[in-house]
């Protein structure tokens, strides 16, 4: 029998596979957006690059990043991804560090692209192993914690890299940065187990629950009518909508990410260390945000309420910023009120493939998703940066993510009734 209290449940899981992946993933999103403090700190000098294609450098990362993402969810979901994260952690490191020794705009690009191509499977495996570990009326929270690593490493990211552009040069941030990342295998082989069934280390207590509830729960969304081919799934319009859900909040989360050291030495007038500072507030407020809403979303199962709410408040407060950025104090409050919405609705997010579509086809599913919706993060950059150009103004790449980010939000809003609670499994 399925207890009905999660409070009762032993919780080792989630001091062994969320501490792990928020650390694996703090070095990828520090490897991924260290380029925006260097774009800032001399590299467009150095390599004689416009604005324009400063943005190109930091999107065509995930050009590359959409190439492995549908096998890799695939993969996670029915072989290892255990060891599949592994290997792409040695592969995006060594990478990373050769950033720093690109002579040309030409050879940048090249390695940001492969870098992409290194990262693009750990997000869907990733996601795949918090899965396998913590039921639907847990995976709000779980999803929650882990992608707080965001805001962690933005956090880090911002004062490391600014005092390290000021020491020794944008070079550096990429070389220094990316032999970090290759001490994560130290790490990650101790702490991981793909399923509940491989560790050791879990009680028998917690196990059969986990395995419990996993099982109940497929058997909901079978006993529903799910198909479970993927060509049923791409003909499905729930897939679509969240690709373009995704799309469009990637756009504005990247969009802002990658140009926020910029825009803050353009409103400011800061150095570098200063910028580094100034950065990470937006992040702390995101770990705020990333728990309330993932705890609002458990405790009531409303996924797609608890997906919208964000996304509309980011968009409104980085309007704002804009508007209002006579007014130096103010638009800075706004934009780290930005840092309150920005990831708030991805943990829900990807709460919701697993209540649309049945675990054979799952982890294809956010692979699938992952890999279109991250075209966003192209997108975003690469647009701030030409309307920057042509405009003469930042002003209009921000209204551009803000844009996109109404587009988001209602696209949510047809989300199927499923993702509300009203329908989801019973515990």
């Amino acid at each position: 029998m399925i207890q009905s209290s999660v409070n009762a449940i032993p919780s080792a899981r989630w001091f062994r596979i969320i501490p792990a992946a928020i650390l694996v993933y703090i070095f990828s999103f520090m490897d991924r957006t260290n380029i925006s403090f260097a774009m800032a700190g001399g590299m467009n000098e150095a390599l004689n690059m416009t604005a324009a294609l400063s943005g190109l450098a930091a999107g065509i990362f995930f050009v590359g990043y959409v190439v492995p993402q549908i096998p890799a969810g695939h993969i996670a979901e029915h072989g290892n991804a255990k060891q599949f994260i592994g290997i792409s952690i040695l592969f995006w490191g060594g990478l990373s560090i050769l950033c720093g020794l690109v002579r040309d705009p030409t050879e940048l690009l090249i390695v940001r692209f492969l870098t992409g191509v290194a990262e693009g499977g750990v997000w869907p495996a990733m996601l795949v192993i918090i899965s396998h570990w913590f039921p639907n009326e847990e995976r709000g929270r779980a999803n929650a914690f882990f992608i707080m690593n965001i805001a962690i490493a933005s956090i880090i990211t911002g004062p490391l890299s600014g005092w390290i552009i000021s020491c020794c040069g944008w070079r550096w941030v990429f070389v220094g940065e990316g032999a970090l990342t290759l001490l994560l295998i130290l790490v990650w082989y101790p702490l991981i187990a793909n399923r509940p069934e491989e560790a050791k280390w879990l009680s028998a207590t917690e196990r059969d629950w986990i395995v419990a509830r996993l099982k109940a729960e497929q058997a909901e969304i079978k006993h529903s009518g799910a198909r479970i081919s993927y060509g049923a799934v791409l003909a499905d319009i729930n897939l679509w909508k969240l690709i373009v859900l995704y799309f469009c909040y990637q756009v504005g989360i990247y969009g802002f990410a990658m140009w926020l050291p910029t825009l803050l030495k353009v409103l400011t007038n800061s150095g570098m260390a200063g910028i580094g500072w100034l950065s990470t507030l937006p992040y702390v407020a995101m770990i705020f945000g990333l728990y309330a809403f993932g705890r609002l979303s458990d405790s009531t199962g409303n996924r797609r309420r608890y997906t919208a709410m964000p996304i509309i408040g980011f968009a409104i407060c980085f309007l704002l910023s804009t508007v209002l950025n006579g007014h130096i104090w103010v638009s800075y409050a706004f934009l780290v009120a930005c840092g309150f919405f920005m990831q708030s609705a991805s943990g829900v997010f990807w709460t919701v493939p697993p209540l649309i579509f049945p675990s054979e086809v799952a982890g294809g599913v956010r692979g699938i998703i992952n890999a279109l919706g991250n075209l966003g993060g192209f997108i975003g950059p690469l647009a701030v940066g030409w309307l920057r150009v042509t405009f003469n103004s930042y002003d209009a790449g921000v209204y551009f993510l803000t844009a996109s980010l109404v587009v988001g939000f209602l696209v949510t809003l047809t989300l199927p009734q499923s993702t509300t609670g009203k329908t989801s499994p019973s515990t």
